[in-house]
């Protein structure tokens, strides 16, 4: 079944989206997310871009549904990977 969009969503909104998930002191599920979002947009153009994210490697979903940014540019992973033992 394949299904239309009726707001595409742009660059300028797939980053707005990026730099919310980055910004976040906890992981926020989609809809705390959604409601955090400077600017307001459709819930259906906001599912496209988590759905490009996660497709993307960027992000992931964890068992309670809060959204996890896992692409190489995370400052957590980063803080984690320094402070974790390293093996030869």
């Amino acid at each position: 079944m394949k299904t239309s969009l009726l707001h595409a969503p742009n660059l300028d909104t797939i980053l707005m989206v990026e730099r919310a998930i980055k910004r976040s002191d906890e992981y926020p599920t989609r809809m705390q997310l959604w409601r955090s979002l400077p600017k307001k947009m459709q819930y259906q153009t906001f599912k496209t871009i988590l759905g490009y994210l996660e497709a993307s490697s960027k992000i992931m979903l964890d068992e309670h549904g809060h959204i996890i940014w896992v692409a190489a540019d995370n400052p957590k992973l980063r803080a984690l990977l320094k402070s974790g033992v390293q093996l030869r």
